[in-house]
């Protein structure tokens, strides 16, 4: 898979390395040429000069056939307008955004831009949102049973359930869901809470049916 990343600090080029690592191609993007001194020489030859939410810089370091894209320059604006450029303009699918003033973060949630506060943040979080399901990234179930037989994982809301109840999702996919993170908080799963395209759950169900929940909570449009 393709992944592209803005910002190449200390977040930025510690995911670029690791992704590459477990196979994955990678591009950074930073306006600062400078930055890319944090990247190996294999990885600076596909690092991209320019500001993350221009349209042709984003081409120059492959958007267009991305899988994923995170933004984790020291800007709150810069990292959502490139978050939002990457999914509505590009379609790209799994897009996760860092941002350092958690007061903003319902409303990017609301948009459909999964967020993590700086007080919560690790490039491991970040992973789960580029690549779910990777173990060998260290992104699989966040818990699994000892006979295992049921696993919890993440699953980020997509605009297919926006404004469905929790227990709708339970309901329709065999899960039960037990908390969810919506703008930097935790929330408890009542069954007649709402949900919001970005709201992080966490989800237990049957082993073997992870990856398919997983696939229809994310779900943006059409079938559920």
């Amino acid at each position: 898979m393709h992944i592209v990343i803005l910002g190449c600090g200390r977040v930025g080029s510690t995911l670029a390395h690791t992704l590459e690592d477990s196979g994955h191609t990678v591009a950074v993007i930073d306006r600062a040429p400078e930055a890319f001194r944090r990247l190996r020489s294999a990885t600076a030859k596909h690092a991209v000069t320019g500001l993350g939410h221009d349209r042709e810089v984003l081409v120059r370091a492959g958007i267009e056939t991305a899988h994923a894209f995170a933004a984790v320059s020291s800007g709150d604006n810069s990292n959502i307008i490139a978050a939002r450029v990457a999914r509505e303009t590009f379609g790209v699918r799994n897009v996760v955004a860092r941002i350092y003033d958690p007061r903003r973060a319902e409303v990017y949630q609301r948009l459909g831009i999964p967020t993590v506060a700086t007080v919560r943040w690790t490039a491991d979080m970040v992973l789960r949102h580029l690549v779910p399901g990777d173990e060998y990234l260290g992104t699989g179930p966040l818990w699994r049973d000892p006979s295992g037989t049921l696993v919890m994982t993440e699953a980020v809301v997509g605009a297919a359930w926006s404004q469905q109840r929790v227990d709708q999702v339970e309901s329709a996919l065999g899960v039960r869901v037990t908390h969810l993170s919506r703008g930097g908080e935790i929330h408890l799963a009542r069954s007649d809470l709402r949900l919001w395209p970005g709201d992080v759950l966490h989800v237990v169900s049957a082993a073997d049916a992870t990856e398919e929940a997983a696939r229809r909570i994310s779900a943006d449009g059409g079938e559920r």
